[in-house]
């Protein structure tokens, strides 16, 4: 029996959030805009992408339990604080928050250099969106939260893509949206070169 993949619900759940929180970030929504987003969060972005990665620990796929598992509780997280439980947190600690995402979000891309190019992309503009986000606030510093955005917005097209590209190419059996393939054959754990 063929298993459907749950990569795409991930990344699209994961893609349409990031892309409506970028909005606001990068100054094109304005900031009452942020209840849309908290919805999407608590439904599409947290809790389709953990159902996502569910779906992948059993498939045996831990980098796509990890991410899709980690996001999705990302943006409950994201949720529960800026809907119920941010008033009074100083600013360092919103910006340390978003630089713990960022080292997460750096470790899961170093994991991506023996995985395709597309997630590598998203990846890199990921973590590099939380480390401007995170320093924002830390330094006081507005135009990093409006640079934050545009990073979020490259990342959440990017993902948007990839989640396409796995449909559209499974679907027709062929590929049509090229992601960089890498064919890299894994080892198994404590196996000798």
């Amino acid at each position: 029996m063929k298993l459907a993949n749950p990569a795409p619900l991930g990344l699209f759940g994961f893609a349409t959030t990031t892309w409506l929180l970028s909005m606001v970030n990068a100054g094109f929504l304005p900031a009452t805009s942020v209840s849309l987003v908290l919805a999407m969060a608590f439904a599409f972005g947290g809790t389709a992408q953990f159902v996502a990665g569910v779906l992948e620990y059993g498939k045996g796929n831990t980098f796509g339990f990890v991410a899709f598992c980690g996001y999705g509780a990302f943006w409950w997280s994201f949720a529960l604080f800026a809907r119920f439980l941010g008033a009074g947190v100083p600013p360092a600690a919103i910006g340390w928050y978003l630089l713990l995402w960022g080292a997460f979000t750096f470790a899961m891309w170093i994991g991506t250099f023996a995985l395709n190019r597309a997630l590598f992309l998203i990846f890199l503009a990921l973590w590099i969106t939380f480390l401007l986000l995170g320093l924002a606030p830390i330094l006081g510093n507005l135009e990093l939260t409006t640079l934050g955005g545009y990073g979020g917005l490259i990342t959440a097209a990017i993902a948007f893509y990839l989640g396409a590209a796995d449909v559209i190419n499974e679907t027709h059996g062929r590929t049509v949206l090229p992601i960089g393939a890498r064919d890299v054959p894994v080892r198994p754990v404590g196996a000798h070169a």
